[in-house]
């Protein structure tokens, strides 16, 4: 049986479990709900939790540990000269034999029948299947693919009956612990709390296991290359290493940093007024059912792919930018030359301010409107007019929580990839020229983690060391920003 099965049934006795639990539950209050500790539907969860949360902790169990018990026994069925073979080569076979077990069971009988015969090829016809094989297999590696695939599917099927086996009895127990003092209520709040903590001790260990990765990483790439002359070295200049070659080249983190500041700075410089005057339009101006439309519609431009703003750079903007510039300089001086460049640092502002005008304006609405109405009627009560409140009355009051807004967007600007790669290039150089090619951090994360490279040159860990600048950089902006928004609530809430 199947895992996705396997849970279905889990599920259709959970659910069975419940209504009985439910039904047992109303058969003991006697009609009088007053008479049972906790509603009838607490009783049925309680039992359906222990329908269904003993056997799903078996079945990850046995996910986790069958593999590797089936792996030491098919190794073991290996021959004696096999198994002498270093471990490299002894992975390599072993990885064949799982290669043909997976294609055995895409045989039918025919086929299989043929290939025990010895009047099919294998290796063609799994080929033949998508699943091609290096090297001829040999016979005791068709016998462990053989053996391979009956351990697995024992396996399945012990697993499958304990799990059902187990389903049924903590159902049962959990139907027979239903009476009416019964404190299902409070057991099925703690195992809901439970899930609470874990859910929220996942996430928090993810975050702990992505930085000590990256930590990691990034410490084997400081013992190779001074953290001095990264931090503070403005020539940028990898080199990838050949086979055999020694060359380390030049990582210096100034014109990346620069770049990427630089890109951030015009992008918000293009996102802020115009996000900003469209929040408080919708905010102040706007009637409730354009609000209705307009919003959404604003809103839509978050949900669009970056690499579709990075498309538009490369195929509108940019060309739009560079064919207009020749056209005004040719206007001023004759010369149709360009001097804007389709790539550049203008190009990718231009367009990943546009895609932050919607973080801008849905934020900085929300903490206008968040503003309380007392302020607003006392200003205008006082004769001001409604462009005067918004200027001396709900910007001053709502300046700390936008102020923590634009932090928040300004860290999601720094992290930006697609569209600098596409509207901004991979040029890693210091100039203050916008309409010049600039490259970021991210660019150059992805360009050295790109192709079939080993982490073992300081050429690919320094993708690392860029990748703990920038996460303590937005990490940074958005503890700042969440500062000024706490006070921002402790002060009008």
């Amino acid at each position: 049986m199947s895992v996705s099965l396997l849970l279905l049934c889990l599920s259709i006795v959970g659910a069975s479990v419940f209504v009985l639990g439910r039904t047992r539950a109303a058969a003991l209050s006697g009609g009088r709900s007053s008479a049972m500790h906790s509603r009838l539907g607490y009783y049925g969860a309680y039992a359906a939790i222990w329908a269904t949360l003993p056997a799903l902790a078996l079945i990850a169990a046995w996910l986790w540990i069958s593999p590797q018990v089936i792996d030491r026994l098919v190794v073991k069925s290996f021959p004696d000269e096999v198994k002498a073979l270093p471990a490299a080569e002894l992975n390599l076979s072993y990885g064949m034999v799982r290669s043909i077990a997976h294609g055995m069971r895409l045989l039918d009988d025919r086929q299989r029948a043929a290939v025990g015969d010895g009047t099919a090829d294998l290796q063609l016809i799994l080929a033949q299947k998508g699943v091609p094989l290096a090297t001829r297999p040999t016979g005791y590696m068709i016998d462990a693919a053989n053996s391979y695939n009956g351990m697995r599917h024992l396996s399945r099927v012990v697993m499958s009956a304990a799990a059902i086996a187990l389903s049924l009895g903590c159902g049962i127990f959990g139907l027979r612990a239903i009476a009416p003092r019964f404190r299902a209520r409070n057991r099925v709040e703690q195992v809901i709390l439970g899930g609470l903590i874990v859910a929220s001790s996942i996430a928090v260990l993810t975050t702990v296991g992505i930085v000590a990765s990256m930590l990691s990483e990034a410490a084997r790439f400081f013992g190779m290359v001074p953290a001095a002359e990264f931090f503070f070295g403005t020539v940028w200049d990898p080199r990838f290493a050949g086979a055999g070659s020694q060359a380390s080249g030049t990582f210096g983190l100034v014109p990346l940093l620069a770049g990427t500041l630089y890109i951030g700075l015009v992008a918000m410089l293009v996102a802020v007024p115009i996000g900003l005057f469209a929040a408080i339009y919708m905010a102040e101006y706007a009637s409730a059912r354009l609000r209705s439309v307009a919003k959404p519609m604003l809103e839509v431009l978050a949900g669009i792919p970056t690499i579709v703003y990075g498309f538009f750079a490369l195929v509108t903007v940019g060309p739009f930018l560079r064919d207009l510039s020749a056209d005004l300089n040719g206007l001023v001086t004759g010369n149709y030359a360009s001097f804007i460049e389709a790539q550049s640092v203008l190009t990718a502002g231009f367009v990943m301010g546009v895609m932050l005008i919607p973080y801008v304006s849905s934020l900085s609405d929300d903490i206008i409107t968040a503003v309380p109405r007392s302020l607003r009627d006392g200003s205008l009560g006082l004769g001001a007019t409604r462009s005067e409140t918004v200027k001396r009355v709900l910007l001053p009051a709502a300046l700390p929580g936008i102020v923590g807004a634009l932090l928040m967007t300004a860290s999601r600007a720094i992290g930006e990839t697609m569209i600098v790669v596409l509207a901004a290039g991979v040029a890693a150089r210091m100039q203050l020229d916008p309409f010049e090619p600039m490259t970021t951090v991210t660019v150059k994360i992805v360009n050295q983690l790109t192709g079939d490279l080993e982490f073992t040159s300081p050429q690919t860990l320094v993708a690392f060391a860029l990748g703990i600048t920038l996460f303590c950089l937005t990490l940074c902006l958005n503890v700042y920003a969440l500062y000024i928004v706490r006070r921002y609530r402790e002060q009008y809430e």
